[in-house]
């Protein structure tokens, strides 16, 4: 049973697949099991609470199950699930009235003018968090403080840094222009830098973190 508690390599990953498309139950429940702890985890860091992300989940398992006689094996199992799983989060979201709108006309809280209209790049870097995955999976204070953003910002920098999904991608899935998903991106890994600064302890004597974004005076 202790093996259940770790992600099986890939070629193991497979072997499962194999038996289950071929009926075999115990494998399927197996491969599911491997897998459940991170397809949580991934819809919580979605959804960005334990209620809405437990219910994902079984979505996500439904999904995969049903979706399993057609995966042919050009992707890990592990990635094809965890997408899966991204998916569901998402309908979560939307089913719930939450879904990140596609124009804020408020410029995403009032921060600035709409978003829409502004193109901030990328300044911190295609992975400036690129810790985010594994520091997120051990209960950090990355995790709260994405777990805090709000939705259109956490979504599209999970969907980025943790997902790795490029702009294109994350654009077609929320239903927003590039630009909008660049700014999202920009402003949810601002407001991650303020939030780990104030939480980190420091002195007077202790540097400024590095890649910290300077705000306007």
């Amino acid at each position: 049973m202790a093996s259940l508690a770790v992600i099986a390599p890939a070629a193991d990953d497979l072997a499962l697949v194999a038996a289950a498309q071929q009926g075999d139950r115990d494998a399927l429940e197996r491969l599911l099991r491997r897998h459940y702890d991170r397809i949580l985890a991934v819809c919580r860091r979605i959804t960005g609470n334990n209620a809405d992300a437990a219910d994902a989940a079984q979505e996500a398992l439904i999904a995969i199950t049903r979706g399993l006689p057609r995966f042919d094996g050009r992707a890990a199992f592990s990635t094809w699930a965890y997408r899966v799983a991204a998916n569901a989060s998402l309908d979560e979201l939307r089913r719930r009235g939450r879904r990140p709108a596609v124009s804020l006309s408020s410029g995403g809280h009032g921060e600035t003018g709409p978003d829409h209209a502004l193109d901030l790049g990328d300044p911190t870097g295609d992975r400036a968090f690129e810790g985010v995955d594994a520091a997120v999976s051990h209960g950090s204070d990355l995790e709260r403080a994405i777990a805090a953003l709000p939705d259109e910002f956490r979504v599209a920098v999970v969907l980025r840094d943790v997902h790795d999904l490029d702009y294109s991608e994350i654009a077609d899935r929320l239903g927003v222009p590039v630009g909008t998903v660049k700014s999202r991106i920009a402003r949810g890994r601002a407001h991650l830098a303020r939030s780990l600064h104030h939480l980190r302890p420091h002195d007077g004597n202790q540097p400024e973190p590095a890649g910290r974004p300077t705000e306007a005076p």
